[in-house]
């Protein structure tokens, strides 16, 4: 038998030749897909190097993770074109082909997921370390939509198979489990309207109603705040959304308003030169910005004055230790002027026309 012969004879509806030529395709291709694939790798790995932006990175992971099977199927699915096949083989060989590139596609966006959050992470792990349970399972709940509708598709691609039953069972099995699980999923969307919105963070000081204290923990379900008093209170996420938060952490200045009095019998000339006083006083303060001081009112016992400042740190021990030296200076200061500080009397004219306190 000669050579030409055995070229000539048909299997499968196709001849030798068409055999040999369509492995050839498939080798070709093969090998090109993979020349073309060591080569961009090489040449991204050499880019990202050089650069600090994380598209090259992440562009550079997703062809290291492309799968030879992937490479291979499209090449045999190039090769089979020229071959008459069966309708049965040729619908096997493109849901074969589909299939695997679904998955391949999926890899790819399970891939993606996990670069962005892994960044994401990183950003938020300095300001937030309690983010790390939440932005976890955003990444399961991300996964698991992909593979769905990655399942969704491969389904829809087997011949006999309808996934318009599937999906309405599905829907209506969804809404079931939403309405039993519903609170849950309220604190579990709280919680990642938390980590994205960012209203506290993790060490912040914050006041919910009457409850106050440290935010120690933020959990899928519920956030832990730790009061003055030493106890843990436990808010649920979405209750915690719901209320108005006083974040104190976030307090750039903090205005002071107080107010002293002093007695109706101090003389004009003092009550003129205690604004300026008081200025002076407040003004040597360090990290103090000075706003007013005023004679207010003329009150039951005593004659009013109002001060504001800002303090310019937030924190509250040294608010509380520039407000002790202020208070400290006044006193001795009118004490050195002789003016004196109002306290609740009363005074009580009698018949004969001469006062009494009382």
């Amino acid at each position: 038998m000669t050579l030409a012969n055995i070229l000539n004879r048909s299997f499968l509806g196709n001849s030798v030749r068409e055999w040999l030529a369509a492995a050839a395709i498939v080798s070709a291709v093969m090998l090109a897909l993979w020349i073309i694939r060591h080569w961009l790798v090489s040449r991204l790995r050499r880019h990202a190097e050089q650069t600090k932006t994380p598209l090259d990175d992440l562009l550079l992971n997703l062809i290291e993770r492309t799968r030879y099977p992937l490479l291979f199927l499209v090449a045999l699915y190039l090769g089979a074109l020229p071959l008459s096949l069966p309708d049965a083989v040729s619908g096997v060989i493109r849901i074969v082909a589909i299939s695997t590139l679904l998955v391949q596609a999926g890899l790819w966006g399970n891939h993606a997921i996990t670069f962005a959050l892994t960044r994401w992470l990183a950003a938020e792990r300095e300001e937030d370390p309690g983010a790390a349970t939440t932005i976890s399972a955003l990444g399961f709940v991300s996964r698991l939509a992909l593979w769905t509708v990655i399942v969704l598709l491969i389904l829809d691609n087997l011949p006999n198979v309808e996934i318009t039953s599937l999906i309405a069972g599905l829907g209506i099995s969804g809404i079931a489990v939403a309405l039993a699980v519903q609170n849950i999923l309220q604190d579990l969307f709280a919680s990642l309207s938390i980590v994205l919105d960012k209203p506290f963070v993790i060490g912040d000081f914050i006041i919910v109603d009457d409850l106050m204290g440290t935010v120690e923990n933020i959990g899928l379900k519920t956030t832990r705040v730790r009061s003055l008093y030493g106890e843990e209170l436990v808010f649920s996420n979405a209750d915690l959304l719901g209320s108005r938060i006083r974040n104190y952490k976030r307090m750039h200045e903090r205005r002071v308003v107080f107010s002293l009095g002093v007695v109706y019998e101090t003389p004009y000339e003092k009550l003129a030169a205690i604004p300026d006083m008081l200025r002076e006083i407040v003004e040597a303060q360090e990290m103090v910005r000075f706003d007013r001081a005023h004679f207010k009112t003329y009150g039951d016992f005593a004659l009013l004055y109002e001060v504001v400042y800002y303090m310019l740190v937030p924190d509250y021990g040294v608010y509380m230790d520039t407000q002790q030296a202020i208070n400290l200076e006044i006193f001795r200061r009118f004490q050195e002027e002789g003016i004196e500080f109002a306290y609740p009397t009363q005074t009580i004219y009698l018949g004969g026309g001469q006062p009494g306190k009382g």
